[in-house]
C-alpha cells in the first residue's frame, strides 16, 4: 500500500513528519511526499530541509488563494493545518469573517480536485464555538461532501495531546476523513497505552540534556527587570496570580487569567507553546528566572533535536509555535494508517459524542 501525500498550510513539518514517523511503523504502507505548499519563505526552507522527499520544487512558496491546485501532482492523501488565527479563543475570533476563517475552502478545492483516500485537517479547539458554531457546521458539512466518491465519512475529535504523552497541554480538533466508498473505519485512538508515559516538562527537558552542539539553543538576554520579576513569580504562576512589587506590576486590565510571564511547572505538562507575541509570552523555566530557548520550545513541540530550523530567533520561535507536534501527529496518522492496513489499535471509548450530531449536518441538509 502507498499513499502519495499533498500538504496545504504545512508548516514546517511537524505534521508531515509525524505522518512519516507513522507510516514507518508498518511493514505494508509506503508514505511519500508528493507536494507541499506554506506562504512563509523560512518555513518552506525548514519543511525542504528535513521532511523525507521534499525538494525545492516540490515544496512551494506561495500564497495558497493565488496557488494552481489544478496544476498540482494528483494525491491519494492529504494534509492541512488551516490557519487559525480567527478561531482562537486569543484575539477577535473573527471566524468565517475574518482573513484567515475561510481559507479552509482551498482544502476543500483539494479534495474536490484529487478525491484523495483520507485526509486530516487540524485547527484549534475555540472552531467548535466560532461564529456560535456555524463555523464549525459549515467546515464540516463541505468536508462530508467534498470529492468525487459520495464524500467522506468524517470523525472530528478534540486532541488534548497531554493525554497521549505530549509535554504540553495542547488541545486541537483534528478531522480525518475517509472516502465513503472504500471500506476501511478510523477511530479514534486510545489515551489508555499512553498513561504511564512521563509528560513533565522536566522528564522531557532534564532527562535527556540538550547537547553543546543542537542548534537553536541559545538564551535571549532577559531585561534586569524580567528576571527581577520572575524572581518572584512562582512555578504555576504569571504576573497576574504571583505577589509582586508594585514596581514589577503590569498595568494590564482584564488579564488576570494570562499566561503572561507564566512559570512552568516541572513535573507537570507546559501550558500551550505559542509562536506569537511580545514580552511575557515566551514560556519560562521553572527554576532559572529566563525564558526557554526555541530548542526548549520545540522539545515541548516534540520536534527531534536534529530537527534543523531555517530563520532567525523570531521566525524559528514563530514556526515552533505554530506547528503541529510531532507526536500528536503521530499518534493520529498511526491509528489512520493502522485502520487501512487492517491492524487492530486501542480505541477510545469517550468524546465522540459531542460531535456525533455534527457529523451528519451535510448529509441532513443542515
Amino acid at each position: 500500500m502507498e499513499f502519495q501525500m499533498g500538504e496545504l498550510f504545512c508548516g514546517p513539518g511537524g505534521m508531515a513528519l509525524g505522518a512519516h514517523r507513522a507510516a514507518a511503523e508498518i511493514e505494508s504502507l509506503v508514505l511519500r511526499h508528493a507536494w507541499a505548499n506554506d506562504y512563509d519563505r523560512d518555513t518552506v526552507a525548514t519543511y525542504r530541509s528535513n521532511i523525507p522527499g521534499a525538494t525545492s520544487a516540490s515544496v512551494i512558496e506561495q500564497d495558497v488563494r493565488t496557488l494552481n491546485i489544478a496544476g498540482l501532482s494528483p494525491v491519494n492523501g492529504f494534509a492541512f493545518g488551516f490557519p487559525c488565527n480567527d478561531f482562537s479563543s486569543v484575539g477577535d475570533r473573527k471566524g468565517m469573517t475574518g482573513t484567515f476563517g475561510p481559507l479552509y475552502k482551498y482544502g476543500v478545492n483539494v479534495l474536490d480536485q484529487f478525491s484523495p483516500d483520507w485526509f486530516v485537517a487540524e485547527n484549534v479547539g475555540g472552531l467548535r464555538s466560532s461564529n456560535d458554531g456555524r463555523a464549525f457546521k459549515q467546515i464540516l458539512a463541505e468536508l462530508e461532501e467534498a470529492g468525487d466518491h459520495d464524500g467522506y465519512v468524517l470523525t472530528p475529535h478534540l486532541y488534548r495531546f497531554e493525554q497521549y504523552g505530549l509535554p504540553q497541554k495542547r488541545h486541537r480538533i483534528l478531522i480525518v476523513g475517509v472516502r465513503r466508498d472504500l471500506d476501511v473505519k478510523f477511530r479514534v485512538p486510545s489515551t489508555r497505552p499512553y498513561a504511564d508515559i512521563d509528560n513533565s516538562v522536566g522528564h522531557r527537558l532534564e532527562g535527556e540534556p540538550i547537547g553543546p552542539h543542537v542548534k537553536h539553543n541559545e538564551r535571549a538576554r532577559q531585561a534586569s527587570q524580567v528576571i527581577e520579576r520572575l524572581l518572584h513569580i512562582k512555578p504555576g504562576e504569571n504576573a497576574f496570580t504571583a505577589t509582586l512589587p508594585d514596581h514589577l506590576r503590569l498595568n494590564i486590565s482584564g488579564a488576570t487569567i494570562s499566561q503572561i510571564y507564566r512559570r512552568l511547572e516541572r513535573d507537570k505538562p507546559s501550558y500551550t507553546v505559542t509562536g506569537s507575541g511580545g514580552g511575557g509570552t515566551h514560556v519560562y523555566h521553572w527554576d532559572e528566572p529566563r525564558a526557554l530557548t526555541n530548542r526548549e520550545r520545540a522539545r515541548l513541540q516534540t520536534f527531534p533535536d536534529t530537527f534543523d530550523f531555517v530563520g532567525g530567533r523570531d521566525s524559528v520561535r514563530k514556526q515552533i509555535g505554530m506547528a503541529v507536534p510531532v507526536e500528536g501527529a503521530q499518534v493520529v496518522f498511526s491509528a489512520l494508517f493502522k485502520s487501512f492496513a487492517g491492524i487492530d489499535y486501542d480505541v477510545t471509548s469517550c468524546n465522540m459524542r459531542e460531535f456525533a450530531t455534527q457529523r451528519s449536518f451535510a448529509r441532513r441538509g443542515l
